[in-house]
């Protein structure tokens, strides 16, 4: 399986879509179906059933998946693509725009 360019906890910026400029931190990666879910971005009301855990129920606000193409990584506050390299043996991803290794 090939590695994916963005990673959990990585800043991201919406390039296209309805919440196109917003930034924020990615909170969870499915590689699987390339979605990645961004923190404060794509937020959906969601119906909640009461439970024992949220008594309440009602109306709860929660952010969805978003197509992993739709986000851009920003490195150094800019956005940039992600490359990949052999460096001392590891395969790390590098920002394209300025050459730094991400991690």
């Amino acid at each position: 399986m090939a590695t994916s360019k963005i990673k959990k906890g990585d800043t991201v910026k919406v390039i296209t879509g309805r919440n196109k400029g917003k930034e924020g931190k990615v909170t969870s990666v499915d590689p699987k179906n390339h979605r990645i879910v961004v923190e404060g971005v794509n937020k959906v009301t969601k119906h909640q059933k009461p439970s024992q855990a949220h008594p309440e129920g009602g109306l709860v606000e929660q952010e969805a998946p978003l197509d992993v193409s739709n986000v851009m990584l920003v490195a150094d506050g800019k956005t940039t693509r992600v490359g990949f390299k052999i460096e001392d043996g590891k395969k790390v991803r590098f920002a394209k725009k300025t050459g730094k290794v991400i991690d």
